[in-house]
């Protein structure tokens, strides 16, 4: 898809997305190796016992993906036992084997909020959902709960309060809280790469601004 866009501008812009989503964009896919059968074990287990054990799993034979891993996220803490159960090596060392190079060139930009700003933030984005009906929706699928793909930050709160484990404002506190945990550890991530530019969060004109003059350099660079 980015080869055909390529084909028709000279520059693309990516904004938002799962910071692993955008490394396989930006960098291309690990070959890591796979099996359905061992993938439907695993799943299977986290079926029956929940996530807790997979994660002591994970923290004992990988604690540096642990560290940096979305510890919410089913699917990757699933990924990343099935690598190393299959090949006895950290998912960590594994997904440093290098892809293809990408035919161009990238430039990231991160909007770094002041704490408070961004946690006030966070807090009133989920009161808008809440607001929009984001109740509602859960209670659509309440009885497709045990999918790994609805065990996400927001639908995995409600279900708690659904299912009469805790009060609506603490499922809704609870929301807020381990949305601010997971943009905590997006920031991590993107710390991995030394060569992002970090934009402090000002007027868009402001940011935008910014993000031209790096251009500007670069162009002035090659010109020299």
């Amino acid at each position: 898809m980015l080869a055909e866009e390529f084909k028709h501008k000279d520059i693309i812009v990516l904004t938002g997305g799962s910071g692993m989503f955008i490394d396989a964009l930006c960098i291309g896919l690990d070959n890591i190796p796979s099996s359905s059968e061992l993938r439907d074990t695993i799943q299977e287990e986290y079926n029956e016992n929940g996530l807790a054990p997979l994660l002591i799993e994970l923290q004992e034979k990988d604690p540096e993906y642990y560290a940096q891993v979305d510890r919410d996220n089913a699917m990757r803490i699933i990924r990343a036992i099935e690598a190393i159960r299959l090949t006895g090596k950290k998912y960590s060392e594994i997904r440093l084997a290098k892809p293809s190079p990408r035919p161009f060139e990238v430039h990231r930009f991160v909007i770094n909020h002041e704490r408070e700003i961004l946690y006030d933030r966070i807090n009133r984005r989920v009161d808008i959902m809440m607001d929009e009906g984001l109740l509602d929706e859960v209670k659509s699928v309440h009885h497709l709960r045990h999918l790994s793909s609805l065990n996400t930050v927001g639908y995995k709160e409600i279900f708690t309060y659904l299912d009469g484990h805790c009060s609506l404002d603490e499922a809704i506190e609870k929301i807020k809280q381990n949305t601010r945990r997971y943009a905590k550890r997006q920031l991590t991530w993107f710390r991995r790469h030394p060569e992002a530019h970090w934009l402090y969060f000002a007027d868009t004109n402001e940011m935008v601004d910014e993000i031209l003059s790096v251009f500007g350099e670069r162009k002035n660079e090659r010109s020299l």
